[in-house]
């Protein structure tokens, strides 16, 4: 099928019940992948040992994206909160929620850097409606990708030219941010692409198009140890080389909203789509993850 699958594999469904799932982070201390059902308002978890699938936590506030900081910890987005939050053993903190002292619209994808930094998109699919969260109004007049610095508590907009972005994913050497655009979703004149900005001196810069999309959306994707793009689509997991080249459509039954690495060995994808999990093993692994040097 491609020298990315594993031999002989086909898509197995792990999964099925959610009305939109989204926001997918392997855990590799407990074995199992967490996920967001946003319609539903709750965050599931599968475990991977035992196949069972359990409702991590209901009334979750609308989480979408989610990954794990130099820590091992889940930091993830809240449509609900407005906010980047962390887990805790306590339950989830607010890390950030505004910027100038205005709300942000609703956080949606997350990444962290290797030098601790968050950045994360924030379009206003959470705040349109009451259906992935809760309608209100937006108060700064855009839709950023935004770097919070813990540490010093401070937030800056890195992108600024997007319609509404929504997945991104660092290359391996983080001189890369790939962030999709995904417009309105169901706005054909809207972008339907992932764009690419050189990361230098601080700046995001160079904005370009990285690939576009015939056929859906690039809602949520991850970038493996040779630099390729694993996109989301409308009827696919579409990969992509390091400079834009499709090389691999891998079907799916039902419209994806993001996927990510995992499993033992990390050759796992994991993708979830409208309402089900699903798992295909690869031959690759996601870009290695930061740790922290603390």
């Amino acid at each position: 099928m491609s020298l990315l699958l594993a031999p002989g594999v086909s898509l197995e469904r792990l999964h099925t019940g959610t009305v939109w799932g989204e926001g997918p982070v392997w855990l590799p201390e407990v074995r199992a992948l967490r996920w967001s059902d946003i319609p539903n308002n709750r965050i599931m978890q599968y475990h991977a040992d035992s196949g069972q699938t359990i409702v991590f936590r209901a009334e979750a506030e609308f989480t979408n994206g989610r990954t794990l900081d130099l820590d091992g910890a889940v930091v993830q987005c809240s449509h609900g909160k407005r906010a980047i939050e962390r887990e805790t053993a306590e339950g989830p903190v607010v890390l950030v929620d505004r910027w100038q002292g205005k709300r942000l619209n609703s956080p949606n994808d997350i990444v962290v850097a290797s030098d601790g930094s968050i950045w994360f998109t924030d379009p206003p699919y959470g705040i349109i409606s009451d259906r992935e969260g809760r309608m209100a109004d937006a108060e700064y007049g855009g839709c950023y990708v935004f770097r919070f610095d813990e540490l010093r508590g401070e937030i800056t907009p890195m992108v600024t030219d997007m319609v509404h972005p929504n997945g991104l994913a660092f290359a391996p050497d983080e001189r890369t941010l790939y962030v999709s655009d995904t417009g309105w979703v169901r706005d054909k004149s809207d972008p339907r692409q992932i764009r690419a900005y050189d990361v230098v001196d601080g700046e995001c810069r160079n904005g370009r198009v990285f690939a576009e999309m015939d056929d859906g959306v690039p809602d949520g994707f991850r970038v493996d140890e040779a630099g390729r793009v694993w996109s989301s689509s409308e009827d696919s997991v579409r990969v992509y080389t390091a400079d834009g080249q499709l090389v691999l459509q891998v079907p799916v039954p039902e419209r994806i909203g993001n996927l990510c690495f995992g499993g033992p060995d990390g050759h796992d994808l994991y993708i979830v789509a409208t309402s089900s999990l699903y798992r295909i093993k690869t031959t690759v692994r996601a870009a290695p993850r930061p740790r922290s040097s603390r």
